[in-house]
């Protein structure tokens, strides 16, 4: 039962709350074995780091040298599925967005990242011609993030009606007012949200 106030003093103030902690800084290892080896003697410099987090294998590599990686893994080290790409938006960076393109081997059982920074407006090389199942998947990214590929066949909104205004995984989006005025516009109603 909670304690009552007793007459005529005033509640007790609440407790200061501590403050927020910062994230946790991502912990990785780093990643060496024969694969790495054959990368670092095949690509040099293109690729800047090598690290393993919470068992996930992946590495950085310079945008221009994202499709070349990708048809490597693909044709020399059995990489013979791209799974997915992503995108991470971090406004405040001058390489504002991160894509990560996740790997598959079916013959080795393993799942590789590559993750490259680009800034805006830049416009990576597409992996369609290697992988085409990278077509929708950059098309996503397109969508949501508003990163261009450079060579793709039909870069195309693929979830959202061609005429919605932004991309709604940028984090300087608000995807409320985009509901709000698609919605007015197209149903003629006020949104729900």
């Amino acid at each position: 039962m909670a304690e009552q106030p007793s007459e005529g003093k005033p509640p007790a103030a609440p407790k200061p709350q501590p403050p927020a902690k910062p994230p946790a800084a991502m912990a990785t290892t780093p990643w060496e074995d024969e694969l790495v080896r054959d990368l670092r003697e095949k690509f040099a410099d293109q690729i800047t780091e090598f690290s393993v987090y919470l068992g996930q294998k992946f590495l950085i590599a310079r945008p221009e040298a994202v499709p070349a990686i990708i048809e490597y893994l693909k044709l020399e080290a059995g990489f013979d599925y791209l799974v997915d790409v992503t995108a991470v938006d971090y406004p405040e960076r001058p390489e504002r967005f991160e894509l990560v393109y996740i790997l598959y081997s079916f013959a080795r059982n393993e799942r590789i990242r590559i993750k490259t920074r680009i800034a805006e407006g830049v416009r990576p090389a597409s992996v369609v011609r290697i992988h085409p199942t990278a077509n929708w998947l950059e098309r996503e990214v397109y969508d949501m993030f508003g990163i261009e590929f450079d060579g793709h066949p039909d870069l195309r909104r693929i979830l959202l009606p061609e005429d919605w205004s932004g991309h709604p995984l940028r984090k300087d989006t608000s995807i409320l007012d985009m509901d709000n005025r698609w919605v007015r516009e197209h149903l003629g109603i006020e949104s729900g949200q």
